[in-house]
């Protein structure tokens, strides 16, 4: 076993006031399950993360699942980011992994190209953190967290995701074009202004 993927799907989405973000459609697909779909073209296994009631997430699921994806419930999700990360470097090890990549499922812009490019990065850096940056080199998101971190990931607390295991680490940045790495849509008016913005560049595209 090499690397695993972690789709940390447990939020709450309060900032949405009452809209699920990862259940808002991009070309007609939930954005959780665009986003997993982008990560299990790795072939890899995958975890995908839910809060204790999840059916309308599940069900977005539904239609991509294979053997590959594991979906597991977290009693405990309004502890945050670090819940997921906790279950996930436990089911990491216990597939005997090298690696867990973090794959945030609110990032729209990146795809299934990105991902590729981070396990390539992992593959000649095994035992470093590999982070996607911006074109400009601004650390975002997805991570690769090296085995020898798991321990530390088992401990965390709090809503900071793996930041303080990453604080003492140095990384290997895989920049990704634009602004995709750190394009994440938390809020109505930021779903609002990213399509806005998407339709003008379509447009822009077209003969």
């Amino acid at each position: 076993m090499s690397l695993v993927c972690l789709v940390p799907a447990a939020g709450a989405s309060t900032r949405m006031r009452g809209r699920d973000k990862l259940l808002e459609k991009i070309d007609g697909v939930p954005l959780l399950a665009r986003q997993t779909s982008a990560v299990m073209a790795l072939g890899v296994p995958v975890l995908v993360t839910l809060p204790a009631q999840a059916e309308d997430r599940v069900n977005a699921l539904h239609s991509i699942l294979d053997e590959l994806v594991t979906l597991m419930n977290i009693a405990n999700a309004n502890e945050g980011l670090s819940a997921s990360i906790r279950m996930g470097a436990n089911w990491a090890m216990a597939q005997g992994a090298t690696a867990l990549m973090v794959a945030l499922p609110d990032l729209p812009d990146v795809c299934a190209e990105d991902f590729a490019a981070l396990h390539a990065a992992h593959r000649t850096h095994p035992d470093a953190v590999i982070r996607a940056t911006t074109a400009e080199g601004e650390a975002g998101h997805p991570t690769i967290l090296p085995a020898r971190l798991f321990g530390a990931l088992t401990q965390l607390t709090g809503d900071q995701g793996a930041k303080p295991v990453l604080k003492s680490e140095q990384f290997i940045p895989c920049p990704l074009p634009g602004n995709r790495a750190v394009t994440d849509l938390d809020t109505r008016e930021a779903w609002e202004a990213w399509r806005t913005a998407r339709a003008a560049k379509s447009k822009q595209s077209q003969p």
